[in-house]
């Protein structure tokens, strides 16, 4: 791989760097800087996605560095903004509930050697903007003291419902997938 095709690799991993950063932002009470990384880490996911397909520089590796990267951000910021209390813990517990339920099923699709395809489901990348657009908007709002309303309780109620919507689909095929395992006898 050459250096031109490893920059996107190279700007997701900056984005993973950035998790700490917003992490101590936010324990820190400097929600205007947690925000503003939030925004740089929006910026390069966009420029990564942008630079990878429109200039063929796709790779295995940023495949698997890209969800890694947005999942590792989002899972920060809402854990961190629960703990600051924030946004309600039940929603933090729902959102990462629905991720290591995901990656479990995966791990465990691995090890009876039936591999689930990773495809995100439309449902999946509509939950993510819905969380994205949550934490954004919480912490634009903490960060310059404006008030969120209604949108902070919209936003809410959607990542709820994708969340739930996200994982039972999920569930529900992965369930069918492993299905066709043979009993051991």
């Amino acid at each position: 791989m050459s250096l031109s095709n490893s920059i996107p690799n190279i700007i997701t991993i900056g984005r993973i760097l950035l998790v700490p950063v917003i992490v101590w932002a936010i324990a820190s009470n400097e929600m205007a800087i947690a925000f503003a990384v939030f925004v740089i880490a929006g910026v390069s996911d966009a420029v990564d996605g942008f630079l990878a397909k429109r200039f063929n520089m796709s790779s295995e590796l940023g495949a698997l560095l890209d969800p890694l990267a947005d999942k590792a951000l989002l899972v920060s910021i809402y854990v961190s903004l629960g703990i600051w209390g924030a946004i309600p813990r039940w929603l933090v517990i729902l959102v990462v509930s629905r991720d290591i339920m995901i990656v479990g099923a995966v791990i465990i699709s691995w090890l009876f050697g039936k591999p689930v395809p990773m495809k995100p489901l439309m449902v999946s990348k509509l939950n993510t903007v819905a969380q994205v657009g949550f934490a954004a908007v919480v912490l634009g709002a903490l960060g310059f003291d404006i008030e969120p309303a209604p949108y902070d309780l919209i936003l809410m109620i959607s990542v709820t419902l994708l969340t739930l919507v996200s994982v039972s689909l999920y569930l529900i095929e992965w369930t069918r997938h492993m299905s066709t395992i043979e009993p051991r006898r």
